[in-house]
């Protein structure tokens, strides 16, 4: 028993007076379940919740030191993707997820329609509504999302790549960011690795390409981002980088 109510915003905004064009996202920032779905409790175990599935590993301390060295604002989502995925369309049909990476959730595997227009009301709508306030806020936004993927999934092949680059069509900023990580010892790079940015209705679909906002999402292995001194390693590392494909881009 919790001794307190687990109540949460669907988002939180951090620094939204900086004065930089970029805006930086963390779709998948924690693994908080409210109280207002199933009691605050998707039925998974500990050791479920503390893992990919539900939240991206380190990608919340990593968004906040970028935010802060790009001296730009970030929203970050305040519920875990297994309540709804917010990096999702609303009629993508994993925008609610029953089955992930071998883990049935339950408290999701018999929701109904009317269960999941409840939580896009609830938390997927409120946090892309804030995250457009914040992109309209200047007519040269430039949007960078931040997330972590596993070395591993579903006993496939190791993933080698430390850093990923993530897009669709529009890659006047990834090419250059391509090319600037490349450039770095160390850093191998994958170029829409371990997956595609193709994916219509995603965050950057929405507030990138249906905008014609210059955009980009980093993957970083969240091994690499385990701990705060990892995380502020890599932001550091990353925020000149990303400063200098963006001057490259011209955009």
């Amino acid at each position: 028993m919790r001794d307190e109510p687990r109540t949460t915003q669907p988002y939180e905004i951090d620094g939204a007076d900086r004065p930089a064009r970029w805006l930086v996202t963390c779709d998948h920032a924690t693994n908080l379940v409210p109280d207002c779905v199933n009691g605050g409790d998707l039925g998974l175990p500990e050791a479920d919740m503390t893992r990919h599935i539900a939240y991206d590993v380190g990608a919340e301390g990593l968004s906040r030191h970028l935010a802060r060295d790009l001296d730009a604002p970030l929203i970050l989502s305040r519920f875990s993707r297994l309540v709804i995925d917010p990096n999702r369309g609303e009629h993508d049909p994993t925008v609610l997820m029953r089955l992930y990476d071998g883990s049935i959730t339950p408290a999701n595997r018999n929701a109904d329609a009317a269960e999941t227009e409840r939580r896009l009301a609830a938390f997927h709508r409120p946090y892309h509504d804030a995250l457009a306030g914040l992109a309209a806020q200047r007519d040269d936004r430039v949007i960078l999302s931040v997330h972590s993927f596993t070395p591993q999934f579903k006993g496939r092949e190791m993933r080698p790549w430390h850093v990923g680059v993530l897009y669709a069509e529009d890659n006047r900023l990834a090419l250059p960011l391509l090319e600037r990580l490349r450039a770095e010892a160390g850093i191998f790079v994958g170029d829409n690795e371990p997956y595609s940015g193709h994916l219509p209705g995603d965050t950057l679909d929405r507030h990138g390409v249906q905008t014609g906002r210059p955009h980009v999402l980093i993957e970083l292995r969240n091994d690499l981002i385990k701990t705060p001194d990892q995380q502020r390693q890599w932001a550091h590392r990353l925020a000149p980088i990303l400063d200098g494909a963006l001057a490259d881009a011209q955009v």
